[in-house]
């Protein structure tokens, strides 16, 4: 999306740029979402299957690999296919949820801005045609 509304901006197709609009205001809500389910806000439990559909053992890089986190292995014969361990970093300097959502609000701070020179850029477009369609 991210090329769509720089290409867009290039070629000077308003179409492209607001559709990157939209794009940026679903990244917001998501990310809203995402922040909210790792804070537990509004009955919302991180350990619950809700963005796996109960299809996978997925759990946060964030939870093995976060800020100061020192790795422990699982016992050798009991990981899990996929290399992915189930025991989470020990002494990290911030709980997996905090990253994720430090990092959700970094995404919503980035996407803001790109909402807003969006709509910039295409109100500079949509003024030089009408600017150009009274000549």
């Amino acid at each position: 999306m991210v090329i769509l509304g720089l290409f867009g901006t290039i070629q000077y197709r308003p179409r492209y740029i607001v559709l990157y609009a939209v794009w940026a205001a679903i990244w917001v809500t998501w990310n809203i979402f995402i922040i909210c389910f790792y804070l537990e806000v509004g009955g919302l439990s991180k350990d619950s299957e809700l963005l796996t559909f109960n299809l996978s053992r997925h759990r946060s890089w964030w939870r093995e690999h976060g800020p100061g986190c020192q790795r422990e292995e699982p016992v050798a014969g009991f990981q899990p296919s996929g290399g992915q361990a189930l025991v989470p970093g020990v002494s990290c300097v911030l709980e997996h949820s905090y990253v994720e959502a430090l990092h959700s609000a970094l995404q919503i701070l980035v996407a803001l801005v790109a909402f807003v020179y969006a709509c910039y850029v295409v109100s500079v477009f949509t003024e030089e045609e009408d600017s150009c369609l009274r000549k």
